[in-house]
């Protein structure tokens, strides 16, 4: 996500202009309904809104919630916020990505219209949070279509990569609707989705989180080669035995093709030089 760079505050009543170098796309009034009952907030639910933007899901959540932090990158929208929203919303101003893991106790609920040149980003650090202690229960986000069906691949597809195993290690997604360009304004030039990311312990677990993120990441950088091949650079050599399968996984075959428990089972095998 782009930092945030020196702005001047509005003065009352004047429209915000959507900002490029934030990626912002505000959402229409006839969708927010729409994203609403794809949420479904309850009377004791607590949330974290990244990007509320003018407002327009920020309100609605309000009202119907015990509680919402929402995190604006914008200075202007921010301050708008502050002055704008009930009691029972709180504004942070600054990076999501810079924030420090969220204090609670009780679990949390994420919503989020994220800007497309940060959605990975944001998803990681939410995994990160989860991993971390924070009692992440769900996430609905909108996104780039293109990142939903990423979220979604199946094994040998070719969107299958580094976002599906993370995130899918630790989430259970949820594809919930389909938002043409005309959902929001100024109107992006791709199509939207909504995703449900609904948090779990790791499936299956591994012995080290991290080094299964290295692995994976590392050999996605080679994923047209053999496993044998992706994983140079990657083991000691006395772990790179050419096409000799580890823990019963073929090394001939490409990193696209394995599911996330063959990725887990790999990991827990190799001792990695990233460790």
């Amino acid at each position: 996500m782009h930092r945030s760079t020196r702005t001047t505050h509005l003065p009352p009543g004047t429209a915000h202009r959507p900002r490029k170098r934030f990626g912002q796309h505000f959402l229409e009034p006839a969708w927010v309904e729409k994203l609403i009952r794809a949420i479904g907030p309850a009377s004791d639910d607590t949330f974290i809104e990244i990007g509320p933007g003018r407002g327009a899901l920020t309100r609605p959540l309000a009202s119907r919630a015990e509680h919402v932090t929402a995190y604006e990158i914008d200075r202007d929208l921010a301050a708008e916020l502050r002055t704008s929203m009930p009691s029972n919303v709180t504004i942070v101003e600054g990076d999501f990505l810079d924030q420090p893991p969220a204090a609670s106790l009780q679990p949390l609920r994420v919503a989020a219209n994220l800007p497309y040149n940060a959605a990975a980003p944001i998803m990681f650090k939410l995994v990160d949070w989860s991993r971390g202690g924070v009692p992440i229960s769900d996430a609905t986000l909108m996104l780039q279509r293109e990142v939903a069906d990423r979220l979604v691949a199946r094994p040998g597809s070719r969107d299958y990569g580094v976002l599906t195993i993370l995130i899918g290690h630790r989430a259970t997604v949820e594809r919930l609707l389909t938002l043409p360009p005309g959902a929001f304004r100024p109107a992006p030039k791709v199509q939207s989705a909504v995703v449900r990311l609904t948090f779990h312990p790791p499936e299956p677990p591994v012995r080290d989180e991290r080094g299964l993120e290295a692995l994976v990441r590392g050999v996605f950088t080679r994923r047209r080669k053999t496993l044998a091949n992706a994983l140079r650079g990657l083991t000691p050599p006395r772990g790179q035995r050419g096409q000799t399968p580890v823990a019963s996984i073929d090394l001939g075959r490409r990193p696209e093709t394995l599911s996330i428990a063959e990725f887990a089972r790999l990991a827990d095998a190799l001792p990695l030089l990233t460790h």
